[in-house]
């Protein structure tokens, strides 16, 4: 089976410890303030502001790896360090601790840490759903004998994800829904998405979540797309975004507004030339050529849909992951 390298193994698109983590980041909040932060922009020395942006090795964030190399940051006035992580469990404290200026997380985990206090704010868009069902970056596939054909019939069955009680779950249910199922009956196994595929081939569950390559390389081995739960959840779903602290954000305005001119830029360029998308995984992912030219790529729009965002967190706040009221106001730019 063609693998993805170790780093992209371990991605977590969607993060697992955020939850649990919300304590600790929120002490590492109340230090960051107490040390002040940056003073200032950090572009107003007259040279390059430098920053360092914490990314996971996904397919998500090609456009930035593209913006980089065609220089759109840099006439933006800024010098970009990309650091991969885990996910956005690792992402979100490095970025309110200032270790990171900017990161990118999925959108319903950016919503938990902000339902908890967590001073975030989105910066721009990241990645969307391609709104095509059948033909999205993300599905729940099951093998090609199995009797589940739609989305109903996922209710009562084991269903595996990358991470519990996060965007694939809410997703997940939120179609079964929707196709007439009982959601609360489905037991979520958590499993890394490299393992997925090979959980539902042996049965150790009756279906998976996955996205891409893990979703090409499944379908290639024979494994059946049963639902699109971000495509059948709403078309213009955002599913990731980039964002920095408020702090951040209210002393560094203007490396603030470059930073989102640049990803602007690389959004619509990567959009517009998904063979440069494509190509440009290969510097920071260690893809089977044939997995990389098949895989479905997901949508890079120029701006967030709002209404999608505010879906989601009523998606997270019924399935009971959220218990405040939303402002997403003050996270949306």
């Amino acid at each position: 089976m063609p693998r993805a390298n170790a780093g992209t193994a371990r991605v977590r698109h969607h993060t697992r410890r955020l939850l649990t983590a919300v304590a600790g980041i929120a002490a590492v909040t109340l230090v960051a303030a107490g040390c002040g932060g940056s003073s200032g922009d950090s572009s107003s020395s007259g040279g390059p502001a430098k920053i360092t942006v914490g990314v996971i090795p996904i397919v998500d964030v090609a456009p930035i790896y593209l913006g980089v190399q065609k220089g759109f940051f840099t006439t933006e006035g800024l010098d970009v360090t990309l650091q991969t992580a885990q996910g956005g469990a690792a992402i979100v404290p490095a970025v309110v601790s200032g270790q990171y200026q900017f990161g990118f997380s999925n959108t319903t985990s950016l919503l938990l840490a902000h339902s908890q206090g967590l001073p975030l704010k989105v910066v721009s868009t990241g990645v969307a759903s391609t709104g095509t069902d059948g033909k999205d970056f993300g599905a729940v596939i099951v093998k090609p004998d199995s009797p589940i054909k739609t989305a109903k019939d996922l209710a009562g069955k084991r269903v595996a994800v990358n991470t519990l009680k996060n965007i694939n779950t809410t997703t997940v249910s939120n179609v079964v829904r929707k196709a007439g199922g009982d959601p609360s009956t489905i037991t979520y196994v958590e499993l890394p998405f490299p393992d997925i595929a090979a959980a539902v081939a042996k049965g150790d569950v009756d279906a998976g979540q996955v996205v891409e390559p893990f979703l090409t390389i499944a379908t290639g081995q024979g494994d059946r797309q049963v639902a699109s739960n971000y495509a059948g959840t709403d078309p213009d779903l955002t599913i990731g975004m980039y964002f920095t602290s408020q702090q951040y954000a209210a002393q560094n305005a203007k490396t603030v507004t470059g930073f989102t001119a640049a990803m602007k830029k690389s959004l619509d360029y990567a959009s517009a030339h998904p063979d440069e998308a494509r190509a440009v995984l290969s510097g920071y992912t260690k893809l089977d050529p044939a997995v990389q030219k098949a895989m479905v790529l997901p949508r890079w729009p120029g701006a967030v849909d709002r209404d999608s965002v505010q879906l989601l967190g009523d998606l997270a706040t019924r399935d009971g992951l959220i218990t405040k009221p939303l402002n997403l106001g003050t996270l949306l730019p």
